[in-house]
């Protein structure tokens, strides 16, 4: 495997809801949604919102967009023919990280919703990788992550980082489940993009999965390419 872009032994891994890559001025540009994921040099990215909802649900980024992404490629999640994600969930990974393992996860709740996981053998070490959009309704929410853990506990253990948009405004309580077998890290207010009021997106790693540094995108254009802002975290394996 080639080394990551990154320091030896360490990946960077970014959130981001994109909205159908509907920004904050209601115009559709896939093209500023890639912008802003190149400038954060991500080595895997989890999306949300990748796709649009009717029909064979398309990708909301067509792949000659993506093919601009220097060196990172999509995870084959997709829905359909025209999908790039799982009930919208995507992941992206960077050249030099191998996918040896594909998990989807129909979730329960009031709303259609879906998760994903990956593993990955990267240089930094086996990783696995869940991408998460959860509901409108705490109660909904808590259902799905029951559900989450449950699969998780199905698979063969491995360090897992969990990340994406948790739909949780309180930063106190609503993710209990969660909190007793990983450590919620919120970067900082992602939610409302042009006015950061909610740490709505957040990174959850689990044993042997160690946070050196996050933080929330805010540079241009992303305060205008989605309602989100992204998130990143730089991971290495303790």
């Amino acid at each position: 495997m080639s080394d990551p872009h990154l320091r030896p032994g360490r990946l960077r891994l970014v959130s981001y809801n994109i909205r159908k890559a509907l920004g904050t001025d209601r115009r559709r540009n896939p093209a500023r949604v890639c912008n802003v994921i190149a400038a954060l040099e991500p080595d895997i990215v989890v999306l949300q919102e990748a796709d649009l909802r009717l029909g064979a649900r398309p990708t909301a980024i067509p792949l000659t967009e993506l093919s601009q992404l220097s060196g990172l490629r999509a995870v084959d999640f997709g829905q359909s023919a025209k999908s790039l994600g799982w009930h919208g969930n995507a992941m992206l990974v960077r050249e030099g990280i191998e996918v040896s393992g594909l998990h989807r996860m129909v979730l329960p709740g009031f709303e259609p919703r879906g998760a994903i996981a990956a593993d990955l053998e990267t240089p930094a070490g086996p990783l696995r990788v869940g991408g998460l959009h959860l509901g409108l309704l705490r109660g909904s929410r808590r259902l799905q992550l029951t559900h989450i853990l449950d699969e998780l506990d199905r698979m063969p253990q491995r360090p897992t980082v969990l990340a994406g948009d948790l739909n949780e405004w309180s930063e106190r309580v609503g993710l209990g489940r969660l909190a007793k077998r990983f450590e919620i890290h919120a970067p900082g207010r992602s939610y409302h993009s042009r006015r950061p009021v909610a740490a709505l997106d957040r990174i959850a790693t689990g044993a042997g999965v160690v946070v050196e540094e996050s933080g929330v995108w805010h540079e241009q254009p992303a305060p205008a390419a989605s309602d989100h802002l992204p998130i990143w975290a730089d991971l290495r394996h303790a």
